[in-house]
């Protein structure tokens, strides 16, 4: 990405040329890509089951896989883009990404199908760094990042919520579709990228500093920590089992945490961790997306299954959350700058809460109108608190 110049030419604001705006949509396509991918899939769940006839088990890992692929390489892919070079890092991760789209949406089985989903939340795990990496070295700290971050924060929650739109029509005419629509949006979007990112500078061998038994640890506690998630409701959480593997994760983080106090060139410098706006933002996105990315999940796969909703019925009911993401994103970054990052995440997290209070009523089957509510502050909470969150943590 270049690093134009302000001139009367130019979009007031962020100060980027033509070139820079178009390079700007490209990470945020790809983010975009990102939020889409998992929430289409999300609404397909009944039709994928029903088609490959799947146990229920063996259905969570739809969706388990591509966390597994996603949260423990999350760290190593940042590091990765660091050393290997971020256009680099993003354009190999987001073909990846695009083939192992289109063999999901040929696969004929369950284990082809979760094999394709852990490819492609390894694909993410590169691809999201590498794009947050670029911007955030290419945009001033202060009111010009702000409203970058907010543009690309907020095209990645528009992403998800307006995924589970698109997820619910394609899935009326068949749930492979949810798996080929990402194919020609990753292809458009790595025929554009090469021509408007910067290449990267040349390296002078700091690639050797890769802290290689660090990377191992971290990815290794991260992946055993969300198998043993993803499997604990099955074997019981008190089991012998569980136990064990939550002592192997406790073994694996002090080890991380020893060697990256030891080596010269760690993978992460845990001093970052004394910064409260840090450690305050990581916290307030994992309530966050802890609680409306599992009510999303558990909503759909209720609605469909229990309430005997349709999947269009079903992603209809999401459409307005999903409007308002889309619509306040772009601007949340402003607004920040004016009002205060603290404010807009407080007020962000405490609209949460009566949208889960109301969701709480619903025992049968909800009228459209009764569940609009819920869907509007859980909108307007997620509109405000996932790019105010992103901004605080860069």
């Amino acid at each position: 990405m270049t690093h134009a110049a302000t001139t009367p030419t130019e979009s007031e604001g962020l100060g980027l040329s033509r070139r820079g705006w178009i390079a700007l949509f490209v990470l945020c396509g790809a983010l975009f890509l990102d939020g889409l991918d998992i929430s289409m899939v999300g609404m397909a769940l009944p039709s994928i089951r029903s088609d490959l006839d799947l146990s229920t088990t063996t259905l969570q890992w739809v969706v388990s896989g591509y966390v597994l692929g996603y949260g423990g390489l999350l760290l190593l892919g940042g590091r990765a883009a660091d050393l290997l070079g971020r256009r680099r890092v993003f354009l190999v991760a987001l073909t990846v990404f695009l083939v192992a789209s289109l063999l999901g949406g040929l696969a004929t089985n369950g284990t082809e199908l979760i094999a394709t989903r852990f490819i492609k939340g390894v694909a993410a795990a590169f691809t999201a760094p590498a794009g947050l990496s670029i911007i955030t070295t290419t945009f001033a700290e202060g009111k010009q990042r702000n409203r970058a971050l907010g543009i690309y924060a907020g095209t990645g929650a528009s992403g998800f919520s307006l995924g589970l739109v698109l997820g619910g029509i394609l899935t009326t005419l068949g749930w492979r579709w949810t798996f080929f629509l990402p194919v020609p949006i990753a292809a458009l979007i790595l025929a554009v990228a090469p021509r408007v990112l910067d290449k990267d500078p040349k390296h002078d061998g700091s690639r050797r500093h890769f802290d290689l038994l660090g990377a191992t640890t971290v990815t290794s506690a991260m992946l055993l920590l969300v198998y043993t998630v993803t499997q604990a409701p099955q074997h019981g959480w008190a089991s012998a089992r569980t136990l064990l593997l939550t002592a192997a994760i406790v073994a694996l983080v002090t080890a991380f945490v020893a060697i990256e106090n030891r080596v010269p060139h760690p993978l992460v410098r845990l001093g970052i961790l004394r910064s409260r706006s840090l450690v305050g933002a990581n916290l307030g996105a994992l309530s966050m997306a802890g609680s409306y990315f599992g009510f999303q999940f558990v909503t759909t796969l209720w609605l469909q299954n229990d309430a005997g909703w349709s999947p269009l019925h079903a992603a209809l009911a999401f459409l307005p959350a999903g409007l308002l993401v889309a619509l306040m994103g772009p601007r949340i970054g402003p607004l920040a700058f004016r009002i205060g990052i603290g404010k807009l995440v407080i007020a962000g997290l405490t609209v949460f809460v009566p949208g889960y209070l109301l969701a709480l009523r619903f025992h049968e089957t909800p009228h459209y109108l009764a569940f609009l509510p819920v869907i509007i502050l859980l909108g307007l909470g997620f509109g405000l608190a996932f790019p105010t969150l992103n901004i605080a943590a860069t």
